[in-house]
């Protein structure tokens, strides 16, 4: 029997399988609504068989977009618009989830089709929030560094978005605090700068990621998952790393949350990154032994025979699949195939099996 496709159980929620569609930003969502891209986007890996689709970066405030157009949930209309594509979602049998995120310092650029630059205050840009007044890299505006008033209106931005997503019909939110986003630039020595109580010593620069966490988990009801993605490392010498991945994973767990979304890097632009089939799932691998934690694998995982043998041998206990999913959104449907296990389609496919 194929433990990729065995079902994995947090709190109520039960996963029909072990393959969650990553979040991945479309782009596409002018005032932060998403519309008929995203229903068919999203809606089309939950009919081609994942057990979880994740909605991408969902930014909570408008400063805290990538993009002008990323999708947001900040209003009751963008959470409003998300109601028909949770809803279609989980009709066809798949758990719908959503990726509440600030993207701090690194906000305010273009689209990756219009060359993913920074934008002026006259390119429809605006001045991005960091940790720090530091700039992320050469021609990026140079942030404005947070208050503590600032730090406390962000940690209600993160609540409110998640009573929103609730009320869309979301079964799992997931705290983004990766890929040098706002959350992660606590974290990492290589963008925290601070000289206050959130800044320094590892202690200190958990404070905030940690507050951000309570508040989300109390927000959302006591049966539901809550995820957290991190870098596990900034692939950086004195940079966050794997050893403080563990020990927040620890404290995580501790504040209720259920899975730890296993990324790595982009904090900084000069990193150096080992891409390669299955390169970050040591990091899950060792999370979930030392903090015993559910953890989900993610990056280049494209074969079913190599998405079986990780969640198989207990490296991870679900993988995320982000660009083989946009290859493919019925990968799911097609492994199962390869892995000689039984799986149900859609009854409006059912004739091409």
């Amino acid at each position: 029997m194929s433990i990729l496709f065995s079902p994995l159980t947090l709190r109520s929620i039960t996963f029909r399988n072990r393959i969650f569609v990553s979040p991945m930003c479309q782009y596409s969502s002018p005032d932060g609504v998403p519309g008929d891209w995203h229903l068919v986007h999203l809606g089309s890996r939950a009919v081609g068989g994942a057990g979880l689709v994740m909605v991408e970066a969902t930014a909570v405030s408008p400063e805290g977009r990538i993009s002008p157009d990323d999708s947001g949930i900040w209003n009751d209309a963008q959470a409003q618009a998300f109601k028909a594509i949770a809803r279609f979602i989980k009709e066809q049998g798949a758990v719908p989830g959503i990726q509440l995120a600030h993207a701090g310092r690194k906000a305010s650029c273009s689209a990756p089709w219009l060359g993913g630059g920074p934008l002026g205050i006259d390119e429809r840009g605006w001045q991005p929030l960091a940790p720090s007044a530091a700039a992320f890299d050469a021609g990026h505006p140079v942030p404005r560094a947070l208050t503590l008033d600032d730090m406390s209106q962000v940690e209600s931005r993160f609540q409110a978005a998640t009573r929103r997503a609730l009320a869309a019909g979301f079964e799992v939110v997931e705290m983004h605090m990766a890929h040098g986003y706002l959350l992660h630039e606590f974290l990492s020595p290589l963008v925290n700068r601070r000289g206050d109580e959130y800044g320094g010593s590892l202690d200190n620069r958990l404070r905030f990621p940690l507050r951000v966490a309570r508040a989300v988990r109390a927000e959302w009801p006591e049966d539901l998952p809550v995820f957290v993605r991190i870098s596990a490392t900034d692939w950086v010498a004195g940079g966050w790393d794997l050893d403080q991945s563990v020990l927040l994973a620890l404290q995580l767990k501790e504040i209720g949350v259920d899975l730890i979304d296993c990324s790595s890097g982009f904090a900084v632009p000069n990193e150096t990154i080992p891409f390669g089939p299955g390169f970050q799932v040591p990091f899950a691998a060792r999370i979930r032994a030392e903090a015993g934690i559910a953890c989900g694998a993610v990056g280049y995982i494209t074969d079913p025979a190599q998405a079986e043998q990780i969640v198989a041998t207990g490296q991870a206990d679900a993988v995320l699949l982000g660009r083989q999913m946009l290859r493919d959104p019925y990968w799911p449907l097609h492994a199962a195939k390869a892995l000689r296990t039984d799986t149900g389609w859609p009854k409006q496919y059912a004739r091409a099996r």
